[in-house]
């Protein structure tokens, strides 16, 4: 843990004691609470995830802004504030400072919440899937791929989201340097389905294993982040060319509607769960638990190694 943090941060009292403890623990971000799923999945899957985490042996650690403080670990009636929110505001790195001059409350994206999480000394991180380069605008990169670039944690996802250009996603990865490692898969997962025809830079069977390279990577001076890649379970997953029907779909009505910048993938993803008739929002809920699973594992291996040297 950091000697001192700005007064900016706010972290629970738990996670305190936690970090005094050298105990195992999992950052989870707060757009998908905020902007990713309708109410009252949100709240539900908050709560669940953060309940998982801890079944499996660590910590939950979710990030958020509210009032314009930067919490990390939030309590029960703090979740519960966020998920119910009117008015809030989807905070990347470009709107940390707005929202903390402004006294604004939101929820952080994978690159936000990144940052944050490096910032406190948290080293492995749970969301469902990254950002990255959208179909037919290569201009458009999410920022979460640079911030991947430059921050030691250990991501655990479902891949990009599906909604993406995958194969330019995965180049811009490699550009950033960041190793992408399959968990019991050779293919980088689609988000909703288990393959994309993508290449992985590594296998392995376990998350002690992906902890492993982590630290190795770290260990040797490198600063980018591991990139965990897990597919969604094989009983909630979707078949290839029923999602991309369903989001061939829902982007032509994103165009017609003329709808795009940040406003793009929340309505790319509410239509995609229409057009499915839930099924996809089933997948991501069922993925996200999953995730949250194998990184409280993946923490607590680390946990359990010699502690990092500085970065």
């Amino acid at each position: 843990m950091p000697q001192k943090l700005p007064e900016s941060y706010a972290l629970s009292k738990q996670l305190i004691q936690a970090m005094q403890l050298s105990a195992p623990i999992v950052a989870l971000e707060s757009a998908v609470i905020t902007h990713g799923l309708p109410r009252p999945e949100n709240l539900n899957l908050a709560r669940d995830m953060e309940a998982v985490v801890k079944e499996n042996g660590a910590v939950p650690a979710t990030v958020a802004l509210l009032e314009g403080r930067i919490r990390v670990g939030l309590s029960d009636s703090q979740l519960e504030r966020l998920a119910n929110l009117e008015k809030t505001r989807k905070i990347s790195l470009r709107d940390v400072g707005i929202a903390l001059n402004r006294g604004l409350s939101g929820g952080t994206t994978v690159a936000a919440t990144l940052f944050v999480a490096s910032q406190v000394g948290i080293r492995v991180f749970a969301t469902g899937g990254i950002g990255g380069v959208h179909r037919g605008a290569p201009f458009d990169v999410s920022a979460d791929l640079p911030q991947l670039g430059k921050t030691p944690v250990l991501v655990i996802c479902a891949g990009a989201k599906a909604i993406l250009d995958l194969p330019a996603t995965r180049e811009y990865l490699e550009t950033q340097g960041v190793p992408v490692i399959g968990y019991q898969t050779e293919e980088f997962p689609a988000f909703y389905t288990r393959s994309s025809g993508l290449s992985v830079d590594e296998r392995v069977e376990t998350p002690e294993e992906a902890a492993s390279i982590a630290l190795a990577a770290w260990r040797a001076g490198l600063k980018s982040a591991i990139l965990f890649v897990v597919p969604p379970p094989e009983e909630e997953a979707l078949a290839a060319d029923k999602m991309e029907s369903a989001i061939q779909d829902a982007m032509m009505e994103a165009e017609k509607k003329d709808i795009h910048g940040g406003a793009l993938t929340p309505f790319l993803l509410a239509r995609v769960s229409k057009i499915t008739e839930g099924e996809s929002l089933r997948a991501n809920l069922a993925l996200l638990n999953n995730n949250a699973k194998i990184a409280a594992k993946a923490a607590a291996a680390m946990a359990a190694s010699e502690k990092i040297g500085p970065f």
